[in-house]
C-alpha cells in the first residue's frame, strides 16, 4: 500500500509534466510548428473538431504552415476558427489550401514569450509541490492509523521529496530550452 502512494504521486508528476510539456510546444517560437494549431477546434457540422482531423498540416518552409483540408466546405470554418484563436496570424485561402505565415518574433514579443514560459513552469512547479503535500498527507493518515511505521514514514517522505527535486529539475530544464528556442534569432 505504502509503495501505492510513491506510484501515484509519480504518475501525477508525469503527468503535470506532460501537460507543461504540451502548453510549451503550443507556444510560437518563431518557427512554424504543426502544434501551435493543436488547441484550436472547428466548428464542423456543429462537432468541435481540431484541426489536424480535418486536414494535412505540413510546413513547406521554416515560416509557413500549409493546411489542406480534406472537406473543401470546410476551409471557411476552418480559417474562422483560426482568426477566432489567440495565434494572432490571418490565414489565407486559394480554395484548395489554408497559409499561415508566421512573422518574425520582435525582441519585445520574445520576452513576453518568455515570460510565458515561466509562468507556466512555475505553475507546474506549484502543482508538483501540491501533489508532494497531498503524498505526505497519505503517508502521515497511514503511520496515524498503524499501517506504517515511523521509520516507513520517514523514508517514503525521503522518496517523495526526491521525486519532487527530479521534477521540479526537469520543469527547469525543459522551461530553459523553451526559452533558448524563443530567444534564438
Amino acid at each position: 500500500m505504502t509503495n501505492e502512494v510513491v506510484n501515484s504521486t509519480k504518475e501525477k508528476m508525469g503527468k503535470t509534466m506532460n501537460v507543461l510539456r504540451d502548453e510549451l510546444a503550443s507556444l510560437r517560437a518563431g518557427r512554424a510548428n504543426p502544434r501551435v494549431l493543436d488547441r484550436i477546434l472547428v466548428d464542423y457540422y456543429g462537432t468541435p473538431t481540431p484541426i489536424q482531423q480535418l486536414g494535412n498540416i505540413a510546413s513547406p518552409e521554416p515560416r509557413i504552415l500549409q493546411i489542406s483540408v480534406w472537406d473543401v466546405k470546410a476551409i471557411k470554418e476552418v480559417e474562422k476558427a483560426i482568426q477566432k484563436s489567440d495565434l494572432g496570424i490571418n490565414p489565407t485561402n486559394d480554395g484548395k489550401v489554408i497559409r499561415l505565415v508566421f512573422p518574425e518574433l520582435t525582441e519585445e514579443r520574445r520576452r513576453e514569450l518568455c515570460k510565458t514560459v515561466k509562468k507556466k513552469a512555475e505553475e507546474s512547479k506549484i502543482a508538483v509541490r501540491s501533489i508532494r503535500r497531498d503524498a505526505n498527507d497519505q503517508i502521515k493518515k497511514q503511520e496515524k492509523s498503524s499501517e506504517i511505521t515511523e521509520d516507513d514514514r520517514k523514508q517514503l517522505e525521503n522518496e517523495i521529496q526526491k521525486l519532487t527535486d527530479d521534477f521540479i529539475k526537469d520543469i527547469d530544464t525543459t522551461a530553459a530550452a523553451k526559452e533558448k528556442e524563443i530567444m534564438e534569432v
